[in-house]
Order: structure tokens, then C-alpha cells, then sequence
């Protein structure tokens, strides 16, 4: 059974630093993309930041570039998101995701594999 378990998530003040990490078992990830989403109360999902395979292609959401940073162990089967400079707007739950193929995607659509999330706060 396929599993991701994403932690890290908490409270922190504006400006503060967070690292998420999700961890993926059950089926080796190492061939397909892996990548951040989240969701705030009352809005829709939307796509963070992404990463293929090898972790020599990322792409990131224009409100998060140059803030957050994606990385990835294939060998631990991990995807990692270290957020800095944080701002309130950013509270969200954090979910990641496995695509069905190795590439820079950003739509939910193409993503099989989601973890039950990991919430981040952030108090201005």
C-alpha cells in the first residue's frame, strides 16, 4: 500500500523558516516527480513548488520563488520544502504528491499519490 507521510508543519512568527518533509513507502518514487500543494480554508488547492526525478528540474509558484526551496533523497524515497520568510498569507495545509510521470507539471490532475497533509501557520 502506497503511503506518503508528510511532517514539519507548525506555528511560527512572520519571517520564520519551516522544513517540511514527506516521506513516500510501499512503491519506489525514485523515477517520477514529486512535488509540494496546498490549501487554505475556503480556497481551492494550488500547486507550491515541484521536482523531477533526478532533482535537476524544479519549478515554483510565482508566490513562493525565491522563498521556498523543494529537494528530494530518491534513495530515502523523500521530498523535502524548506519555506523561509515566511508570511501569514502561506498558512495552509501542505500536502505532497507523486506524479504518474518525470516531468514539471503543476496541475493536481496529473499527481496520484497525496499525503493526508501537515498544517502550517503562520502569525503576523
Amino acid at each position: 500500500q502506497v503511503q506518503l507521510v508528510e511532517s514539519g508543519g507548525g506555528l511560527v512568527q512572520a519571517g520564520g523558516s519551516l522544513r517540511l518533509s514527506c516521506a513516500a513507502s510501499g512503491r519506489t518514487f525514485s523515477s517520477y516527480s514529486m512535488a509540494w500543494f496546498r490549501q487554505s480554508p475556503g480556497k481551492e488547492r494550488e500547486f507550491v513548488a515541484t521536482i523531477t526525478w533526478s532533482g535537476g528540474s524544479t519549478s515554483y509558484a510565482d508566490s513562493v520563488k525565491a522563498r521556498f526551496t523543494i529537494s528530494r533523497d530518491s534513495a530515502k524515497n523523500t521530498v523535502y520544502l524548506q519555506m523561509n520568510s515566511l508570511k501569514p498569507e502561506d498558512t495552509a495545509v501542505y500536502y505532497c504528491a507523486v506524479a504518474r510521470l518525470n516531468g514539471i507539471v503543476t496541475q493536481s490532475t496529473w499527481y496520484d499519490y497525496w499525503g493526508q497533509g501537515t498544517q502550517v501557520t503562520v502569525s503576523s
